[in-house]
């Protein structure tokens, strides 16, 4: 038997999936939680073979979770699901050790096989997800614009940036300026978030 631990805040969508998920002659949903902590402790306590985590959950996110049972050294493979496909959110996930990424549209029978696919030592992508990740355009940000996008995508202020990376305010403005008209942000905030759903920061 496979087992599985489900991670999604909806607990209609997670019942719906376990119950299905229960009717795998191979599969057994040995755990659900509700956030990303609740999922990181189950994954200690049960040592599930696979972890079904949303993207978008309270307290710890999905690609945060995964990265974390990644540095735990378990034996626990992860495949993530999500209601909305953002290609950076696809990059980010496989980077910090996602094995499996896939729609919540998707049939059950076919996260089944995600499920056995990345049990057996696969991946599992979905093509349509991963064809958009490739279609996307270069990133148009420098380096350092970048970097003090993702300081901005922390909540940092603008003067603990220009501290960090020893630059005067003026110049880290400078920086936030150019990456704004760059991505057609209206705010720093903004640049960042577009930013990091592209997978750029």
């Amino acid at each position: 038997m496979i087992r599985v631990v489900l991670a999604d805040d909806e607990q209609l969508t997670r019942d719906a999936v376990a119950a299905l998920l229960s009717l795998e002659p191979d599969l057994d949903v040995v755990g659900q939680a509700a956030d990303g902590v609740a999922a990181l402790r189950l994954v200690g306590e049960l040592s599930p073979d696979i972890v079904v985590l949303d993207v978008e959950m309270p307290g710890v996110p999905g690609p945060d979770v995964v990265e974390r049972i990644t540095g735990m050294g378990v034996s626990t493979r992860c495949v993530i699901i999500t209601r909305h496909a953002r290609p950076g959110v696809l990059r980010r996930s496989l980077e910090v050790g996602a094995r499996g990424f896939l729609p919540k549209d998707v049939p059950v029978s076919r996260l089944a096989e995600a499920i056995r696919r990345v049990h057996s030592g696969g991946r599992y992508v979905d093509p349509d997800m991963a064809a958009d990740s490739l279609a996307q355009s270069a990133c148009p940000l420098t380096i350092r614009e970048r970097e003090v996008l993702a300081m901005v995508a922390d909540a940092r202020s603008g003067a603990d940036i220009a501290r960090s990376v020893h630059l005067s305010s003026g110049t880290v403005r400078n920086y936030l300026s150019s990456a704004m008209t760059k991505l057609s942000a209206r705010s720093r905030a903004e640049a960042a978030r577009i930013a990091r759903d592209r997978g750029w920061i």
